[in-house]
């Protein structure tokens, strides 16, 4: 079998390792779920251990299983989770602080007079989500953390970076211009990292990675032996691997992905645009030198909610019952869910508010409370869609000639149909359900925009009701949303 690359992809809740053929299609998989820790309310972390040994484990398997040429590594990730470690042994000095986390909120508001100056050289909302203030709060916290940074015997990075010095045996200290971008430290104008925001946050800058493009030579890989001599070729954030990976090459092109959270993410060519609507002005790719960007919406649960109702409410033995318990329910008429486990992300950016779930009767069962939590996926949708309007040119929150989306939850017909209702515009489901994955896998490859295979789809989904309907069940989510941020702390 004539393999190409070989893909990593390390989610908040799962690695998941790919082959893929040259022209993008995936051929094998393995994937196994980690563990997430909450130690304390709105802290997240995970386990740098055992992300390394299941990466190596499931690559083992995968190639044990399916021999043949690998003539490229690709990595993908979640993109704000950080952590640090020594630049000697490679040991971590904590654990990873995921991008869930609000433990730095103090941090934020403490910088909040700096917001502006922020928010134009990065394009970020100052929030616990991005990376800086995580890494300060590690220096600060972690005995002896500041100092053995500053002697320049730690290293930091995104999780990209950590999977880069794990495969190259702690040689290589790199990441791509994707994921420095939601760092909060990374200039997306100057492409650099700036000394101004290094030193606002109190950051070491000999601490960070050289930043690469998102199809370069990131070296070559040591470890594990059975990848031993093959070249790192295509690393790129989640979000930005699935825009990609849907192939979003032109302006004004559109992604959603559904995983743990949902981001909603559109090219916007070669120029920022830095959003009025609390959105993110981001990278969408870098190559040869060569800036894209993009605007996002991001929203942290998604996928995680279907999670705790398995795990913490026991209303579901696994995802294979949703689709029939959902379909049994009209939507029109399911209690509504703010999805604020962690807070609320764009366009509201309140690490303080909380979940709630209204609207109940004496006949709402698992089915109800199960529609409204995928639901709810659909309204942070709209929500983006409106926002982003905002920031476009034509002003038009129709302006979206179609939505291309992938992730674990477009599996489900009835959530990609409740989808194309809600925001009112096609939806196109790729038949690549993990987009990310194949965005890197076609980067190790160093397929461009001019030169691709063509995208996958399986299904297209039209609108079935009205705008006026659909606008009605939309502001009824809206008015629960607010009523949370009133009553948050």
């Amino acid at each position: 079998m004539d393999y190409r690359s070989l893909v990593i992809d390390q989610g908040t809740s799962s690695t998941r390792v790919s082959l893929f053929s040259h022209d993008g299609v995936e051929l094998a998989m393995e994937q196994r779920e980690i563990s997430l820790s909450q130690p304390h309310d709105g802290w997240v972390e995970l386990s740098p251990v055992e992300i390394a040994t299941t990466l190596f484990e499931l690559i083992d398997k995968l190639l044990g299983a399916h021999p043949g040429p690998i003539t490229s590594i690709g990595i993908t990730n979640q993109r704000e989770t950080v952590l640090l470690w020594d630049k000697r042994t490679g040991e971590p000095v904590s654990p990873a602080i995921v991008w869930l986390d609000r433990r730095t909120a103090s941090l934020c508001s403490a910088l909040a007079p700096h917001e502006s100056t922020i928010f134009a050289k990065t394009g970020l909302c100052l929030d616990p989500y991005f990376s800086a203030t995580k890494i300060q709060w590690i220096l600060d916290t972690v005995p002896g953390a500041r100092a053995r940074a500053e002697r320049g015997e730690l290293r930091a990075g995104t999780i990209d970076t950590y999977l880069i010095s794990l495969l190259s045996g702690g040689t290589i200290h790199a990441t791509d211009a994707t994921n420095a971008s939601r760092t909060m430290l990374f200039n997306i104008h100057g492409q650099h990292w700036d000394g101004e925001l290094c030193a606002l946050f109190t950051i070491p800058p000999n601490i960070l990675p050289e930043v690469c493009d998102s199809h370069d030579d990131f070296g070559i890989a040591t470890t594990p032996a059975i990848l031993a001599g093959t070249p790192i070729r295509g690393v790129a954030g989640d979000q930005q691997a699935a825009l990609i990976g849907q192939e979003c090459f032109a302006a004004g092109s559109a992604k959603c992905t559904y995983g743990t959270g949902l981001f909603l993410v559109v090219n916007t060519g070669s120029e920022p645009v830095m959003s009025r609507s609390r959105l993110l002005a981001t990278v969408a790719y870098r190559l040869g030198g060569k800036v894209t960007y993009a605007i996002e919406g991001s929203s942290f649960v998604a996928g995680s909610a279907l999670r705790w109702a398995r795990d913490q409410l026991g209303i579901i033995a696994s995802y294979n019952e949703c689709e029939q318990l959902v379909s049994s329910v009209d939507y029109r008429r399911a209690p509504l869910f703010v999805p604020a486990f962690h807070g609320l992300g764009a366009p509201y950016w309140n690490p303080e508010v909380r979940g709630a779930l209204s609207g109940l009767s004496s006949d709402t069962g698992r089915a109800e409370i199960l529609t409204a939590l995928i639901l709810a996926s659909a309204y942070q949708t709209r929500d983006l869609i409106t926002a982003m309007a905002n920031d476009m040119p034509s002003g038009n929150p129709r302006s979206l000639p179609s939505l291309r989306v992938d992730g674990g939850m477009t599996i489900s017909n009835w959530f990609c149909q409740a989808l194309a209702d809600i925001v009112q515009t096609p939806v196109e489901r790729s038949s690549a359900r993990e987009s990310t994955s194949r965005g890197a896998a076609l980067l190790a490859e160093g397929i461009s925009p001019s030169n691709r295979p063509p995208a996958p789809f399986d299904r297209t989904f039209e609108p079935r009701i009205g705008e006026d309907q659909a606008t009605a069940l939309y502001e009824g989510w809206v008015n629960e949303v607010h009523r949370a941020l009133r009553v948050s702390p």
